[in-house]
C-alpha cells in the first residue's frame, strides 16, 4: 500500500511545520470546521525558511482536475501543460474527458478568502479555456461543500456561477456544509432530483459506470455511508461486468487519510470491498482541500483541491480548518485541475495547476 502527498513529501513538509507539536493529540476532530475558524500551521520561530518559495510549491492546497477517459483507464494532465502541449499522437482517440471541482464554500467570508465567489468564477474561466490537443470536457463533477451554510442565496449564487462552465451537465454530491441546517432539503431541491435516499445515484457514460455517494448525513467524528446506502451500492454494482471501469465520487474521502482529524469514512472499507472485483476503479473525493493520492490494487484514490481556500496538510497544525495565506498568494494555492484517463496506462498520475498559473 502506497500513499502520495502530491508535489510535497514528508521530509520537505517537516521543514515548515513542527509536526511534533501535534503528535500527542488524541481528540477526533469534527468534519465541519467552525465558520469563523482560521487555522495557522505551527511554524518554528527563526527557521530561516523562504516563505515565498514555500507558497509557490503548495500545489496540494487548491487546484481542480480534468479527467479524460480512453478505454476506461484514467490519467491526468497539468492544465498549463495541456494548453501548451502537442496534439495527441495519431491513432489515439480520447473517449471523453470530464472535470472535477470541490469545496467552493459559497458564503464563506473570513481571512482565508473574502471572495469565494470570485475564485469560483476564476476556476470556471480556467475550465473554459481551450487546451491544445485535448477534447473539451463533456461534464463536470462537484464533490461537495458547494455552500458554507446551506442557505438558499448561497446555493443560488453557486448554481449561477457553475452554469457558466462549458461542460454540459454538472453532477453533484453534497458536503456536510450543504446539509448543515436543514438536513439537505435545499440541496436536494436543487441538485438531488432523481437521486435515491439522501442523494446517492449512478449513471453510465460511454461504457464507464459513475456512482455518486453521500457520506455526510451521519457525520460524527468522520464520514459515514450507512447500511441503506451500502445495500443500494451492492445492488447497483451487482449487474456489472468486472471489466467495467467504475468511478465513485463522494465528499469525504472513502479511505482513511488522517483519522485524528476525521478525514475518512467510518464504513468506507465496506464500500471499497464491493469494488475489489473490478479491474479499474477511481475514487474521487474532496473535503480536505488538498491533493492526496493512494493506489491500492486496482483502485486509485484522489482527493481534490478547493476552489475557496487551503487547509493544512495532515498533522501540520493543531486541527483542520481554513488556512490564511499572505496577501497576493491565494491564487497560487487554489484553482482547477484537469485529469486525463488513457487506456494502457497504469494507475492515474495526478498533477495540479493553480489559478495563478496561466493557461
Amino acid at each position: 500500500m502506497k500513499y502520495f502527498l502530491l508535489s510535497w513529501n514528508k521530509a520537505e513538509l517537516s521543514q515548515f511545520w513542527d509536526v511534533q507539536a501535534i503528535e500527542t493529540q488524541t481528540e477526533l476532530y469534527m468534519n465541519r470546521f467552525k465558520e469563523d475558524e482560521v487555522v495557522q500551521a505551527v511554524q518554528p520561530a527563526g527557521d530561516g525558511i523562504d516563505r515565498r518559495n514555500f507558497l509557490g510549491c503548495m500545489a496540494w492546497a487548491g487546484t481542480g482536475l480534468l479527467w479524460s477517459m480512453v478505454g476506461g483507464v484514467p490519467t491526468s494532465k497539468l492544465l498549463a501543460q495541456a494548453a501548451k502541449g502537442a496534439a495527441p499522437a495519431a491513432g489515439k482517440v480520447e473517449d471523453f474527458s470530464f472535470v472535477q471541482i470541490s469545496d467552493s464554500h459559497i458564503g464563506f467570508n473570513k481571512a482565508a478568502n473574502q471572495d469565494v465567489t470570485g475564485t469560483l468564477k476564476k476556476a470556471i474561466d480556467k475550465i473554459n479555456a481551450p487546451h491544445l490537443g485535448m477534447k473539451a470536457p463533456e461534464f463536470m463533477i462537484h464533490t461537495g461543500d458547494i455552500t458554507q451554510n446551506s442557505k438558499a442565496a448561497e446555493f443560488d449564487t453557486a448554481e449561477q456561477v457553475i452554469k457558466g462552465a462549458k461542460v454540459g451537465t454538472t453532477f453533484y454530491v453534497p458536503g456536510e456544509h450543504d446539509f448543515s441546517i436543514d438536513d439537505g432539503a435545499l440541496y436536494k431541491q436543487r441538485f438531488g432530483k432523481g437521486t435515491m435516499g439522501s442523494g446517492w445515484y449512478s449513471h453510465d457514460h460511454k461504457g464507464v459506470h459513475f456512482v455518486g455517494l453521500n457520506n455526510v448525513v451521519q457525520v460524527d467524528a468522520m464520514g459515514n455511508l450507512g447500511a441503506e446506502q451500502l445495500a443500494w451500492l451492492k445492488s447497483d454494482l451487482a449487474g456489472l461486468s468486472a471489466s467495467t471501469p467504475v468511478v465513485v465520487f463522494a465528499h469525504i474521502p472513502l479511505w482513511m487519510v488522517y483519522e485524528k482529524w476525521g478525514w475518512g469514512t467510518a464504513d468506507g472499507a465496506q464500500a471499497l470491498g464491493l469494488l475489489k472485483r473490478f479491474g479499474s476503479v477511481t475514487v474521487l473525493n474532496g473535503h480536505i482541500h488538498q491533493v492526496v493520492q493512494k493506489v491500492e490494487g486496482d483502485v486509485s484514490f484522489h482527493t481534490a483541491m478547493s476552489t475557496a481556500f487551503p487547509q493544512p496538510a495532515p498533522g501540520a497544525a493543531a486541527g483542520p480548518g481554513p488556512m490564511a495565506v499572505p496577501a497576493g498568494t491565494l491564487g497560487g494555492v487554489i484553482g482547477v485541475t484537469k485529469v486525463k484517463v488513457v487506456r494502457g496506462r497504469g494507475h492515474l498520475a495526478v498533477v495540479d495547476s493553480t489559478l495563478a498559473e496561466s493557461v
